[in-house]
């Protein structure tokens, strides 16, 4: 449920001629009552989904103002809007997250208009963050100092670490250190693993690796604990730089300090070299450790079979995949939505099959981003009567198909010649409240006439033009 400040929340169009965006979101303020002009509170409405959705519908007309609109002040004040409060300027400065400068003019707009708002921390921290982004420094900075000295409110360190990265992004690693140094004694903030590792990938983005390790053996002299983001950060940015002997001895230094990462060094060193994209590093690498007999982090081996996949070498996936759960390693979920796609477009449906019913057994019930490849497998090879007859049997044992599933399927029964039984599927998805779109009618009309079979086709064009309403 809404709270009263923002039930308030009413936008009017009446009287904005010039406005540019009254054609294209009319549509969202057709439902808001009269009560609402004088700011009146909404006691209309009976459904609270419906006052809900008008006053999302009302911050989305408000973001596209403040990212488009030259003349956004007044456009804003020819809206009337009722009521300005927290929530409304934190989302709409969120969702305006690279328009830095209008930003800027929003907040400004909002406190002049309602002289009773008072900015909280969260729209000043999402205000920062959006000048960060569009390198309007000076500005962020006026923004923080505000925070601090009239607002007296406390910057999160949360705001710090994202600013800190910014800076690395853009090559200002001489600001984000000054950041750095600043957390303690200016923001009275403490310097955690979350500021070390803002300031290590900093240093990383522009290739300072002897000041990354510098700070890392910093990091354990004032007994800040790394975390997995802080070894993730180095190595990855070894690995990118070709530089895998140093990831390595880094790794074996610091476990012999026994600062462990998380995961273990090959995980992270198999990561690494996936991001920078050395793929066949990676791939010796896993083929040596299953060699040795030890076992990659399901996640690290998920994220090599998705990245295989893609350059369709869907037979050492598959391989790889016997070998590790022959070692005992345990599939997730996310290792099944990765494989069964890719096995089932290579025509292996027979394998396809046998994923299926390892995620079964593993006590994954059939959705449709699993069991419509197989379907559309099957299909390519012919093999319709196979792949309707396990369709519905997913549609009893597995969760219910969705749209794009009988979108999928009636244009591989287009594809097929089998014109009918394309037809039955839109009548499927017809009862079941699913409207097909108006490609699938085509589709099915015009093989129906192609076919002869005119009195089915004029049935699927009365069944259109009942669905769309018209």
């Amino acid at each position: 449920m809404l709270s009263a400040s923002k039930k308030i929340l009413f936008v009017f169009l009446r009287g904005i001629n010039t406005n540019s965006y009254k054609a294209q979101n009319l549509r969202y303020f057709q439902t808001l009552p009269s009560t609402a002009v004088n700011g009146d509170h909404y006691q209309n409405s009976t459904k609270p989904s419906s006052s809900k959705d008008n006053y999302f519908a009302a911050i989305h007309h408000i973001s596209n103002i403040v990212q488009r609109d030259f003349y956004m002040e007044r456009t804003l004040n020819k809206l009337r809007i009722a009521a300005v409060d927290s929530d409304l300027v934190f989302r709409v400065l969120r969702a305006c997250h690279k328009f830095g400068p209008e930003s800027l003019r929003f907040f400004n707009w909002a406190r002049s208009h309602q002289p009773s708002y008072r900015p909280t921390s969260v729209e000043l921290e999402e205000l920062a963050k959006n000048l960060a982004r569009t390198k309007k420094y000076e500005s962020m900075w006026k923004i923080l100092q505000q925070m601090k000295t009239n607002n007296n409110l406390i910057i999160s360190s949360e705001t710090l670490c994202f600013i800190i990265e910014e800076y690395g992004k853009q090559g200002l690693v001489d600001q984000a250190a000054e950041v750095f140094n600043r957390v303690p004694k200016i923001f009275n903030c403490s310097q955690t693993v979350e500021v070390y590792n803002s300031l290590l990938f900093a240093l990383c983005e522009v290739k300072l690796f002897h000041g990354a390790y510098a700070l890392v053996r910093r990091m354990i002299r004032k007994e800040v604990v790394p975390d997995k983001r802080t070894y993730s950060i180095l190595v990855n940015a070894w690995c990118s730089a070709g530089k895998m002997r140093e990831a390595q001895n880094f790794l074996s230094e610091m476990s012999k300090k026994g600062f462990n990462p998380p995961v273990r060094g090959r995980d992270l060193l198999i990561e690494g070299l996936l991001n920078a994209g050395y793929i066949e590093s990676a791939k010796e690498m896993v083929r040596k450790m299953v060699k040795e007999g030890f076992l990659p982090d399901v996640s690290t081996f998920n994220s090599l079979v998705e990245v295989i996949c893609k350059s369709e070498e869907v037979e050492f996936c598959i391989d790889l995949y016997h070998q590790v759960c022959g070692l005992g390693l345990c599939p997730d979920i996310n290792t099944y939505k990765v494989l069964i796609p890719a096995v089932s477009k290579a025509g292996q449906i027979d394998e396809a099959f046998r994923l299926l019913h390892s995620s079964i057994e593993d006590g994954h019930k059939p959705f449709p981003s699993l069991y419509a490849p197989i379907i559309k497998g099957m299909c390519r090879k012919g093999q319709f009567d196979d792949a309707l007859c396990f369709f519905g049997e997913m549609k009893v044992k597995g969760h219910p198909p969705n749209r794009p599933v009988y979108t999928m399927l009636i244009t591989m029964c287009g594809r097929g010649g089998r014109f009918v039984d394309a037809a039955n599927y839109l009548v499927e998805m017809t009862e079941i409240g699913l409207t097909p779109i108006s490609r699938c009618f085509d589709l099915v009309t015009d093989g129906l006439k192609n076919c002869g079979k005119h009195d089915l086709a004029r049935r699927i064009e009365q069944l259109e033009v009942s669905a769309r309403g018209m």
